[in-house]
C-alpha cells in the first residue's frame, strides 16, 4: 500500500461495527494505530455491551496492527474526553477522527417522544462535537490533523419516518461546514461523508421495519436492499480523507455508493423572483406559484450521475 499512516494515530468511534468497523480494519493496514471505539448499545442506543470493540480490536491486533479498546460514550462530555485521552495514553497522539458512532430507531414525527429524539439527536451532534472538541487541541498543537464525520440523506435532503435522525445528522452537516472554516488555518482537515445504503445494522433494521409496513414501504426496502453497499467500500473514501495526500481538502461533503464517489454542490439558490418596490403578501403569494417545487420523493437518489462520477486514474 503505497499511501502510510504509519506514525499516526485514529479514534474510529462506533467502531464495533459495519462502517466503523471496516474503517479501523484499513486505517490499520495503512499504518495508523486505532483505538477501536465503540460502547456496544442497540441500534436504538440502549443498553452496553465490551464485546464489539474487543473482538475488532483483536482482529486488528491478530493481523499485525496496534490497536486498543474503548467501550466509552461520544454522547456524554467526560466519556468523550476519555476516548482521546486513550488515544494520548496508549499511542501519544491524535492526528484522525472519524465521528462513525450514532443511533437510530425510525419514527413518524407523531410517534416521536422527546427521550427517543434527544437520545438520537445526542448520539450524532453531541457525540460529534464531543469528540472533536476534546481532539483539536491537540491536533491544532501539531498543526495536523484529519476528521471525518458522517452525513445523512436523511438530513441533507430528508427520509420519511427519520426526524430525529435527519436532524442529528443534518446538525452534523452544518458542524461539518463551520469547523472545516474554523480550522483550515490550523492544517486540520474537516470532510463529510455520505454513504448510500450500507449493509449495516441501522440499515438492514430499517429495511426490515419498511417489509413489514408494506405498500410504499416495502418498495422502499426493495430499493435499499438491492442498491446496498458493503461498509468495506465506504470505508475506501473515509480512508483516503484520512491521508496526507489532502491536505487542502476541506469543508467538503462526499457520496460514495459501491464503486462511485461524488462530491455534493454547495447549497444555493436555484430559482429566484424579485420586485422593484419590494414584496406585499398578496402579491409573494401569486409569484410563489411562479416557482417549480422540488418533489419530496427527490432529488436525491443514492446515486452518482455518470457525468459527476470520478474513474480510477482520471486526473482533476
Amino acid at each position: 500500500m503505497v499511501t502510510s499512516l504509519a506514525g499516526r494515530t485514529a479514534v474510529v468511534t462506533g467502531a464495533g461495527r459495519g462502517i466503523g468497523r471496516a474503517t479501523a480494519h484499513l486505517l490499520s493496514k495503512m499504518g495508523a494505530n486505532v483505538v477501536v471505539n465503540d460502547l456496544g448499545s442497540a441500534v436504538d442506543g440502549l443498553g452496553a455491551d465490551s464485546a464489539p470493540a474487543e473482538a475488532v480490536t483483536r482482529e486488528i491486533r491478530d493481523a499485525g496492527g496496534r490497536a486498543i479498546a474503548n467501550r466509552d460514550s461520544v454522547a456524554e462530555w467526560a466519556s468523550a474526553g476519555r476516548i482521546i485521552e486513550t488515544a494520548i495514553e496508549h499511542f501519544g497522539s491524535v492526528d484522525i477522527l472519524v465521528n462513525n458512532a450514532g443511533v437510530n430507531i425510525a419514527k413518524p414525527i407523531w410517534e416521536l417522544d422527546p427521550e427517543l429524539f434527544e437520545r438520537i439527536c445526542d448520539s450524532h451532534i453531541k457525540g460529534t462535537f464531543n469528540c472533536t472538541r476534546h481532539a483539536i487541541p491537540h491536533m491544532m498543537a501539531k498543526r495536523w490533523g484529519r476528521i471525518v464525520n458522517l452525513v445523512s440523506r436523511a438530513g441533507l435532503i430528508g427520509i420519511p419516518g427519520n426526524a430525529a435522525y435527519g436532524a442529528g445528522k443534518g446538525g452534523v452537516f452544518g458542524f461539518t461546514n463551520v469547523i472545516a472554516r474554523d480550522l483550515a488555518p490550523h492544517g486540520v482537515c474537516v470532510n463529510a461523508v455520505n454513504p448510500s445504503s450500507t449493509e449495516t445494522r441501522m440499515v438492514t433494521t430499517a429495511i426490515e421495519t419498511f417489509r413489514k409496513q408494506g405498500g410504499d414501504a416495502a418498495i422502499r426496502a426493495a430499493n435499499l436492499a438491492k442498491e446496498s453497499q458493503q461498509p468495506e467500500e465506504v470505508a475506501v473514501l473515509i480512508a483516503s480523507l484520512c491521508s496526507e495526500e489532502i491536505a487542502g481538502m476541506s469543508g467538503q461533503v462526499f457520496i460514495v455508493a459501491k464503486r462511485e464517489i461524488g462530491l455534493f454542490k454547495p447549497i444555493s439558490v436555484g430559482q429566484s423572483r424579485s420586485s422593484e418596490r419590494g414584496w406585499e403578501v398578496d402579491e409573494l403569494v401569486s409569484a410563489l406559484h411562479d416557482f417549480e417545487p422540488h418533489p419530496l420523493d427527490g432529488p436525491y437518489d443514492g446515486r452518482v450521475p455518470s457525468d459527476d462520477s470520478i474513474s480510477a486514474g482520471r486526473s482533476r
